[in-house]
Formats: structure tokens, sequence, C-alpha cells
């Protein structure tokens, strides 16, 4: 925490250096260009005013060295001593320059721009007699004498600028220092004092959540961290109230299931054996009461199915559901899954595509379950078709065994990938099964899955279709952390 404090401090601190130092130079820079813009007007006045005072028959050099003398006798304060010199510059036909003083260099650049008319300023390293550089402002400007393409510039050096920007630079950088130890100092001291507290919270509530209901934290004193403290007790408290009344709702709650579906076996067996008595003679019936008949023996069914599933999945809620385990081959898995769901299949005269191994795909597990969940599957697939076809394939590693199940009907929608797997839960509430299905099969098929160790999850598209795979390892309590296949969603 200290190191992530000093890191970010540090960071702001440059950021805010960096912002100021840029803010104060620019305002150095501005101020001398201020100084530079109403001293170039002057000079030019100057000189222009002397030139056309000289004789014309006077040579050149002569000329220009008078006019840079007048200027210095006009503004005693001009010249090196005042910060900036003065040259003057003629561009002659043959393409060499006359300077006063000689053979001072001007930037091409900044020649060109004033050429063309233009009061131009430019930053630029120069030399001076005594062969030292420095860094200085150049601003030039045209002028209107007798003297074609006589150009005057202004040498303004930045060297106390500089050397205020670098004293400037100096302070924040101490300054930042020292702000960056105190605060580092401080929250060092803030976190000697919170630290401790905080981590006894972390450790109680991991605790807490192991299941150690009974963990609360110490109590001193009436500061901030007691008042925390305090808190953070009476939530364990309340949280731990709930619990267990969660807990005993959710025994009540499968032990209700539980005895409702025992119960229900016998009166079912009775109205079953009562309603296989009607159906028999259903054959003499009226047309409508021989439709009844169908109804109530179709839904009879389903009763049955309801109740074998509920009882199931309360064996499961349980924690009873145990496991046969054998060593079967996956490939007579589906193909049993198929025999079952063969006939809706023809029904619904949805095709049904198998990739399949001729070599066996061995594994340990219990193959009633297996075939159940399977058969879930592909149920559930030929159902929500649309008369598309349905693929089967599967695949096994070192690890894992695998089946994939996909079909290219109505699919799922963006976060229905979790829910297809919730009790009694469904899509359309309003589109009809024609499977005839619970609404638990794939909530088993799940359970079924884990109790291998293994997974079942699911993909899909709306209107392109879905994809169910189921991933198991060879043997159960095994990893299956590279699945033998992918769980791609269905292509158009």
């Amino acid at each position: 925490m200290i190191g992530s404090i000093f890191a970010v401090s540090a960071i702001v601190m440059l950021l805010l250096g960096f912002a100021l130092a840029s803010i104060f130079s620019q305002r150095l820079v501005d101020a001398r260009l201020d100084v530079a813009d109403s001293e170039i007007d002057r000079a030019r006045v100057v000189v222009q005013e002397q030139i056309d005072s000289t004789a014309t028959n006077t040579s050149l050099e002569s000329r220009l060295n008078s006019a840079r003398a007048a200027l210095s006798q006009v503004s005693p304060g001009a010249g090196a001593s005042a910060g900036y010199e003065p040259v003057l510059y003629v561009s002659q036909e043959d393409g060499s320059a006359v300077t006063s003083p000689d053979n001072f260099r001007i930037p091409e650049g900044l020649q060109r721009y004033v050429t063309e008319g233009q009061v131009s300023y430019q930053f630029a390293e120069t030399e001076r007699a005594d062969g030292s550089r420095y860094n200085a402002l150049i601003i030039g400007t045209p002028t209107d004498s007798d003297i074609p393409g006589l150009q005057l510039y202004l040498v303004m050096s930045m060297e106390s600028e500089e050397q205020t920007l670098a004293i400037m630079r100096g302070l924040l950088a101490l300054a930042a220092g020292v702000v960056i130890v105190l605060l580092v100092a401080v929250v060092w001291l803030a976190t000697q004092q919170v630290t401790a507290p905080v981590r006894s919270a972390s450790r109680i509530a991991q605790r807490l959540a192991a299941g150690h209901l009974r963990e609360r934290m110490a109590v001193n004193g009436e500061d901030e961290m007691a008042r925390l403290a305090w808190s953070f007790n009476d939530m364990a408290d309340k949280l731990s109230h709930q619990i267990h009344q969660l807990e005993e709702y959710g025994d009540l709650q499968r032990q209700f299931t539980s005895d409702v579906s025992h119960e229900l076996r016998t009166p079912l067996t009775t109205v079953r054996m009562a309603a296989d008595l009607i159906d028999a003679g259903s054959e003499d019936f009226e047309p409508h009461t021989k439709r009844a008949t169908e109804l109530m023996m179709r839904e009879l069914d389903r009763f049955e199915m309801l109740l074998a599933d509920l009882l199931e999945i309360s064996r499961h809620d349980a924690g009873v559901a145990d496991l046969a385990a054998a060593r079967i081959d996956l490939s007579q898995c589906v193909r049993a899954a198929w025999e079952q769901t063969e006939r809706l299949a023809a029904e619904l005269d949805v095709p049904v595509r198998f990739d399949i191994r001729d070599e066996p795909v061995c594994f340990v597990g219990d193959p009633r379950r297996v075939e159940r969940i399977l058969r879930n599957l592909l149920a559930n697939a030929i159902d929500h078709s649309e008369s598309n076809p349905v693929e089967i394939c599967i695949n096994d590693n070192e690890d894992t065994v695998a089946v994939t199940v996909t079909d290219h009907g109505v699919g799922l929608k963006p976060g229905q990938e979790g829910l297809v797997f919730n009790r009694f839960w469904r899509a359309d509430a309003s589109r009809k099964r024609h499977s005839g299905g619970t609404g638990l099969g794939l909530a088993i098929a799940q359970e079924d899955a884990a109790l291998h160790g293994g997974f079942l999850d699911a993909a899909g598209t709306l209107g392109v279709g879905s994809q169910f795979r189921l991933v198991l390892p060879r043997e159960p309590g095994l990893p299956v952390d590279h699945p033998a296949l992918d769980l791609q969603e269905a292509q158009e």
C-alpha cells in the first residue's frame, strides 16, 4: 500500500510540476516576445531614418554599420547588456549576403519569412564573438529604406529566462520531494492504526465464508474502528440468523417435496390401474369419451414422469443420490438414448446426424444417469429444432469424454445459457412442447453431470440454434480442465 501511495504521489507531483513548469516557461516566453515586438518596431524606425540620411555613394558596409551604431546611440540600453543585439542583413543578387556585424548567420527559415514581408521570430542557438554559444530569440522585420532587401534582426538572449526556469524547476522538485515524504509518512502512520483491524476483519470474514458462523471481531474503544467492529459483528449475527433460517427452510422444502412425491405414488398407482382398465375398453366409447380417455392417459403419463423427476431431484437436494459406476462405452449410451427418442424425431420429421467413431469411447460412469442426460439433450434438441437437422458429436482425450448436441432451431437469447438449467424454466411459456417434458429434465441432467465430476453447459444464438455440451471425466474425481470438445454457438 505504501509503495502504491508513493508511486501515485510521485506521478501526481511529476504531472503537476510539468504543468507548472510549462505554464511558467510559456509566461517567460510571452513576456520576452512582447518586449521583442515593441523593440523591433522602434529599431526599424531608427534604422530606416539613419539609412535615408546617409549618402548613397557611401559603401553598403559603412551605411549598415552607421545604422547599427545609430540604433545604439538612440537607445543606449540596446546591445548585449540589454539582452539583445541588432543585426542588419542584405541579400545580394549573386546570392551572397552582407551583414552587420560581419558573418552573422541568420536561420534560413526565418530569412524566408522576413523576405516575404512578415515580421517573424524563431528560437535558435547562436554564437557570440568570443565563440561561446547560447540560446536566443531572433526576431526579424523587413525595412522600407533605399537599400533593397534590407532586413533588421534583433538577437535576444534567453539565458536569464533559462536560469529563472532552472531555479523554478529546482524549487518544484524540492517541494515535490518534501510533499511526497510527508504524505508517505502520514499514510504509514494511518495505515498502522487501520491495517491491524482491517486484517482481522478480513481473516474473520474468510472464516465466516468457510462456515464458521460464530467468529466475531474484538471491539476495543469507541473510535471509528471500534464502530466498524461493532457493525461487522452485528452484520455477522444477522447473516448467521438468516443462514440458519434458509437452511431450515431448505430442509423443510426438500423434505416436503420428497414426502409429497412418495405419498403420491400410492394414489397414482391406483389411478393408473383404473385408467388402464378404462383405456382397454376405449374402442367401444363414443368419440368424445374416447378423446377424453386419450387426454387422461397422456396427462397421466406426464404426471408419472413429473413425479419420477421430483423424486430424483429431491434425492439430489438431499445429497443421497448415488453413483452406480461401471466401465461403459459413451457411444453405446448415445445409441441407447437415440432409441428412446427416435420416435419423437420421426413424428416431427427431424433428421439426426451422428459423428460417432467405430472404436469404443470408454470411461467410468453410471450408465442409467448418462443415458438420461443424453436422452434429455436429444429430446430437447429435437423439440426445439423447428424440423432442422440435429447433430450429435462425441470425442475424448486423455482426461475427459464429451458429447455435443447441436440443433438449428429457435436458439437462445443472450443470458439464457445458464437459465435453461433452472427448474421449470421455459424461454417461451406459450410454446407447445412435443416431447411432453416436465421442466426438470435439464436440471436433473446438470445434477447427474456434477455427480460424475463433470459439467453440462450450453451456448446459442436466437433464431440460429443452440448447442449443449456434456463433459465427463474418464473416472469420477479426475479434473475436467481440458474438455475433449469445445462449446460453440450453432452456425447458420
